[in-house]
């Protein structure tokens, strides 16, 4: 059973930068597609940034394009998403989750295995 730990969610003044990571056990990583996603208070959960499985293909929402970079570093079994530039709006606990195959779904209900979250506050 995969299991998955976020890390390194902080508070931090707007314009800063931070990286999260996603630790995986149980199974490979390299198996299994990987979202971020992030809920606000009061909002809907979204997803932010994916990388898949075939060539590690990414994909992200418009609002994070060009700020937010997703990698996964197998050796480790982890998957890692820098966030530069940070917004107020980007406030939010953010959440990893795997799906195993290789499709690439971007709908929150195809991801199957969870980490617990992780806080990121943007604030000055």
């Amino acid at each position: 059973q995969l299991q998955l730990v976020e890390s390194g969610g902080d508070l931090v003044q707007p314009g800063g930068s931070l990286r999260l990571s996603c630790a995986a056990s149980g199974d490979t990583l390299d198996s299994y597609a990987i979202g971020w996603f992030r809920q606000a208070p009061g909002k809907a959960r979204e997803g932010v940034a994916f990388i898949f499985v075939v060539l590690d293909r990414t994909y992200y929402i418009d609002s994070v394009k060009d700020r937010f970079f997703i990698s996964r570093d197998n050796a480790k079994n982890t998957v890692y998403l820098q966030m530069n530039n940070l917004k107020p709006e980007d406030t939010a606990v953010y959440y990893c989750a795997a799906f195993r195959g290789t499709a690439m779904p971007l709908i929150l209900s195809e991801y199957k295995y969870w980490g617990q979250g992780t806080q990121v506050t943007v604030s000055s």
